[in-house]
């Protein structure tokens, strides 16, 4: 298991945790998949707010992932991700006006495959800013879960 990196002193409970790496959380294996590519970039550029270029999985970190689920069998307990699979995306959630063809979703695509192989008993994600459960995969924006 990987260990968590706590970065600065002035911050001891806050972890950064490395995309493709499983962490022992509550004794749960729980894999780590961070990125989701922004709607509002557009918007961030043009008002000088922070937007990342590496803000979705590069091929290095998804094939890093994906070596780790080989060398784990393609199994977890846990899978904590921004964003989620494709085939969960909640369409209520899409911003009206907004052109959806223009969304980039090949992080949302590599998910349906990893969720497709992937034997695990929960996932997390949020990026969507709702609650909600669908079958294994909850999304959390205002919750709080204690693992266990």
């Amino acid at each position: 298991m990987a260990e968590l990196y706590t970065g600065r002193r002035s911050f001891p409970h806050l972890f950064f945790a490395r995309d493709g790496e499983i962490y022992d959380l509550a004794g749960n294996k729980t894999l780590v998949i961070g990125g989701a590519y922004s709607i509002d970039k557009e918007y961030r550029l043009a008002y000088g707010y922070w937007w990342f270029p590496d803000e979705q999985p590069s091929e290095e970190i998804k094939q890093r992932v994906e070596r780790k689920l080989d060398e784990m069998g393609w199994k977890t307990d846990i899978v904590l991700s921004h964003t989620c699979p494709l085939k969960y995306q909640p369409a209520e959630m899409f911003l009206s006006g907004l052109d959806q063809s223009r969304v980039d979703r090949t992080t949302e695509m590599w998910l349906d495959g990893i969720e497709d192989r992937l034997n695990y008993r929960k996932w997390y994600c949020g990026h969507y800013h709702v609650d909600k459960r669908m079958d294994k995969m909850e999304f959390m924006f205002q919750g709080i879960r204690l693992l266990g």
